[in-house]
């Protein structure tokens, strides 16, 4: 297919508009066509960045991704260089794009990625928690059941968590993380690269006396749990059963459970019994 065009994954600023690599500008300026997740947004950023536009602009978000799918392969077919962009960083973490770029690669089309700036990385490179290895969780489910499942999955992994978090939802996808994951330490970034960058660190345990009130895009880190013989999920498996059998109120149970185990609150000994 060397006539068809080219799919670029463009990464686009967080917020400091001379992260824009020479190469995306290029790329963005003569694209025939620009993929955006909201076309009065990406409008905005051209503004910002000083950029005149050769192609379309077209909206491309996640309820109209399958909508618009085949419209785009056409477009490549035709021979047409498209450019994906997401609001701010790189497409694809957390926002619409894998679909496409997936159909793309079945279909035999060129993806190119035109890397840069990433919350993500940017906020862990600057947290002063570890860094590797990590784990990336996007933004966490509405429900808390599932939060809830999503921190137990990976709670013995030894890998930093990183996510996204809405300022609305900051405060209980924390305490849910610390029923679960323990008295861990933590990171928000907020604003990264923007005027009022700023990482705020803190323990797990002492939420609190934590300021909820941010503003700007949040990114969370968590850093692993520390080799302190916390226990695994099977040998609390097995002291919920010894428990058991000495008798008493699931609450009960889970109490002496989290007492006889390093790193584990009864919420979160009591959740694993509910499963």
């Amino acid at each position: 297919m060397s006539d068809t065009g080219t799919l670029y994954v463009v990464a686009t600023p967080l917020g400091n508009t001379d992260d824009l690599s020479p190469r995306a500008r290029a790329i963005l300026m003569d694209a025939d066509v620009v993929l955006a997740e909201d076309t009065r947004r990406a409008g905005l950023l051209f503004q910002r960045l000083g950029l005149t536009r050769h192609g379309r602009l077209i909206s491309f978000f996640e309820h109209n991704e399958d909508k618009k799918l085949p419209k785009v392969l056409d477009q490549l077919a035709e021979g047409l260089t498209v450019a994906l962009i997401s609001d701010a960083g790189t497409p694809l973490l957390s926002d619409p794009g894998f679909t496409l770029v997936r159909a793309c690669r079945d279909e035999g089309y060129r993806v190119t990625p035109v890397p840069g700036p990433s919350a993500p990385v940017t906020a862990l490179s600057a947290s002063g928690l570890p860094p590797l290895p990590y784990t990336f969780l996007g933004f966490p489910p509405r429900k808390k059941s599932q939060t809830e499942r999503l921190f137990r999955a990976h709670r013995d992994t030894g890998a930093t968590l990183v996510l996204f978090e809405r300022k609305t939802r900051l405060k209980g996808t924390l305490s849910i993380a610390r029923d679960i994951l323990g008295e861990r330490d933590f990171c928000v970034a907020r604003e990264l690269t923007k005027e009022y960058e700023e990482f705020l660190r803190g323990n797990l345990g002492d939420l609190d006396s934590f300021d909820f009130e941010l503003r700007g895009e949040l990114t969370v880190i968590i850093a692993p749990g520390g080799d302190d013989g916390q226990a695994d999920e099977a040998t609390i498996l097995e002291r919920i059963a010894e428990e058991t059998e000495a008798g008493g109120k699931p609450k009960e149970i889970a109490r002496r459970v989290a007492e006889r185990s390093e790193g584990w609150t009864p919420k979160a000994v009591y959740a694993l019994m509910r499963d």
